[in-house]
């Protein structure tokens, strides 16, 4: 069973990765609106991942006797300068997500909620990952150079994610 700490913070996650789907999906359709459908592609890819977290969140929630309270959802942002400040948002979202991931960890310590640690395990090896794909994009942008015509190749390669 779940304490109510435990069981508040792990409900304010269920909807941070809730917010991060829809800000990638905000970013899909910016994406969509400038003709780069491989980087619409993309960010559509990580919304529907993003929205995977939430649900594991939720699920767990249940699992451990718990009640998940959903809560209101921030609009995303709808314009950004370039493709390489989208990106580095993406990178800087990721950073702040891995914050939050290792506060609950330190959480499930202090409270000895062996079960949450194990669980959140996944999480934290699932955000080196995030946060080394959104930094190579970035490195690729900028070896590119963050002009459109520069970035078709690389929206050639990020319309191949599965």
């Amino acid at each position: 069973m779940l304490s109510k700490t435990m069981e508040e913070a792990l409900n304010r996650q269920v909807n941070r990765e809730l917010y991060s789907s829809y800000l990638y999906l905000g970013m899909s359709a910016y994406f969509t609106s400038v003709n780069l459908t491989g980087f619409a592609h993309w960010m559509m890819i990580q919304s529907n991942e993003e929205r995977g977290h939430a649900m594991k969140f939720y699920e767990y929630i249940f699992a451990r006797q718990g009640k998940a309270t959903l809560d209101t959802i921030e609009a995303p942002k709808a314009k950004w300068s370039s493709s390489g400040k989208v990106f580095e948002e993406v990178y800087a979202h990721e950073q702040k997500v891995t914050g939050m991931i290792n506060a609950l960890v330190d959480l499930a310590i202090k409270e000895k909620d062996h079960a949450t640690f194990e669980m959140l395990q996944w999480f934290v090896k699932e955000q080196v990952e995030e946060e080394a794909n959104a930094a190579l994009i970035v490195d690729k942008i900028k070896t590119l150079g963050d002009i459109p015509g520069h970035l078709f190749y690389l929206d050639h390669e990020l319309s191949k994610r599965a």
